[in-house]
């Protein structure tokens, strides 16, 4: 049995990257291929009928119940993580919790192939922001199967592929010039051994099958709580270590890696603070109100405070303001300094 499932996941960037690999693969792969690319929940999604016109694969939505067959392409729709059955092989898809704040996300489609699939898979992460798919080939490797990342000075955007190469130790790293060709050799070569899938594989697979919110037995069991709360539904987030990263689910069944986890929580922090300035501001009009109504009965004390509250709600609304510019200004120092310092080195 050779390696005939190739799992393709990508983000920002990630289209023109999808073109660019699909338009080299031969119409005689031996290998089916499983593409989450990540999109709007609301989006009207073009990209099978994009790849199947980059190349000579057809490429085909997703569907619930849908056989794998080598040759073919088989897309996640929006808003619905693409996930294998693995008892009969079948696609599945389903509505489970967002992982790195996204539905479909790649780590969930990773997990559940590799449970299904073990040593026949090929985990592929492409140009994205954040961590997504890092986790995923984490699992991938430790049912047996190959992970490669296209090369992150290669990438659009380099994030994904290099936190790929910080949490896992890749088979391969190549730009994406060369990834069909040493696709196709890997499709030829016989797969290794069955493994045994670790428990907590398999139980963070049968989590995204899950569409009713009510999974706290199996979360509790993924790791400690940690002193943090999930920023979607404020439940304590359980900590969960890898061999090279640590990564957080919470009784609802979110999940982040730690770059998806800080860019959520700059959200909800920003969100906040948004929400602090605009209440300032009304408190503002409404104490110049009372301040105008006060002076108008020549309530003269009642008036001074009014402008004294007023006056105060200004200053907050200015301080916190300037918290939150600060805050996307470090933020985009430290995206910036990221990048200058480079991909690190596989291991």
């Amino acid at each position: 049995m050779g390696h005939d499932l190739i799992l393709l996941g990508s983000s920002a960037g990630g289209v023109d990257a999808l073109c660019g690999l699909c338009r080299d693969l031969k119409a005689d792969l031996p290998a089916a291929i499983l593409v989450v690319q990540h999109v709007a929940p609301t989006a009207r999604s073009l990209l099978p009928e994009i790849l199947s016109r980059c190349g000579a694969l057809p490429a085909l939505r997703a569907h619930e119940g849908d056989e794998i067959l080598p040759g073919r392409i088989y897309v996640a729709p929006p808003d619905h993580h693409l996930l294998v059955n693995r008892d009969d092989h079948r696609l599945m898809l389903r509505r489970g919790p967002q992982e790195n704040r996204t539905r479909p996300a790649i780590d969930p489609l990773f997990r559940s192939a590799a449970v299904a699939f073990g040593p026949r898979v090929i985990g592929v992460v492409l140009s994205g922001l954040l961590d997504d798919g890092t986790a995923g080939l984490v699992a991938v490797k430790a049912c047996g199967g190959l992970s490669v990342v296209q090369d992150p000075d290669d990438a659009a955007w380099p994030d994904m592929p290099r936190n790929a190469l910080r949490g896992d130790s890749p088979d391969h790293c190549v730009p994406l010039a060369d990834m069909a060709a040493l696709l196709d050799r890997l499709a030829r070569s016989p797969a290794g051994p069955a493994r045994p899938v670790p428990p907590r594989i398999a139980m963070e697979a049968r989590i995204a099958e899950k569409e009713i919110a009510d999974m706290a037995g199996e979360t509790e069991q993924l790791g400690p709580p940690s002193r943090m709360s999930c920023p979607q539904c404020g439940g304590v987030l359980n900590e969960i270590e890898d061999p090279k990263t640590t990564r957080f689910r919470c009784q609802i069944g979110h999940a982040y890696g730690p770059e998806s986890l800080a860019a959520s929580q700059a959200d909800a922090l920003e969100e906040a603070l948004a929400t602090a300035v605009r209440t300032h501001h009304e408190r503002q009009v409404l104490f110049r109100r009372m301040e105008d109504a006060a002076r108008g009965r020549g309530m003269m004390l009642a008036a001074a405070r009014w402008d004294r509250a007023a006056r105060e709600a200004g200053q907050a609304a200015t301080l916190i303001q300037t918290a939150a510019e600060i805050l996307r200004k470090s933020a985009a120092e430290e995206e910036e300094a990221e990048a200058a310092a480079g991909p690190a080195e596989p291991a």
